[in-house]
């Protein structure tokens, strides 16, 4: 019987690598946004934290050192704040273009699937034809001996 071997089966193994690296990636810059995501939430807790700490030094006995170190902590935590909110902005950036670069993998390797299939149904019916011919040419073959020997038969 014939065997089927689809003369592009190493691009389509090249493409399914290539998405399974194209998945690595985007998990990496998943993880890598929720790190990002994590830092601001801890810099948003901190800046809560000198808040307080702002408010409990107002509170009590006057320092005015005391004071103004826990106001200056608040205040250049907006700037820390905002520089990391630059690169969580940048993560998602590098998220979006890791699924787009996924998606396009999927696309190239569903083509090629595609192809490999119609190239095996085309096979199919090749060798489904092929068996066809075969059968009609031993029924006729057959046929021919029988009809070759009855006429013997009746002649002899």
């Amino acid at each position: 019987m014939a065997k089927f071997k689809y003369r592009m089966q190493n691009i389509l193994e090249l493409k399914m690598k290539l998405e399974e690296q194209q998945k690595m990636d985007l998990a990496a810059a998943r993880i890598n946004l929720n790190e990002e995501e994590d830092k601001l939430k801890e810099l948003y807790e901190r800046k809560n934290e000198y808040q307080e700490a702002l408010r409990e030094s107002c509170k009590n006995k006057l320092n005015v050192h005391k004071i103004r170190m826990s106001t200056l902590a608040y205040e250049s935590m907006d700037d820390v704040i905002s520089r990391q909110k630059i690169e969580v902005k940048k993560a998602r950036g590098k998220v979006a273009i890791e699924q787009d670069k996924m998606g396009e993998a999927m696309k190239e390797r569903k083509i090629q699937e595609k192809l490999r299939e119609r190239n095996f149904n085309r096979f199919v019916k090749e060798v489904a034809y092929e068996e066809a011919a075969m059968v009609d040419e031993l029924v006729a073959y057959k046929y021919g001996s029988d009809v070759n020997s009855e006429k013997w038969r009746i002649d002899g």
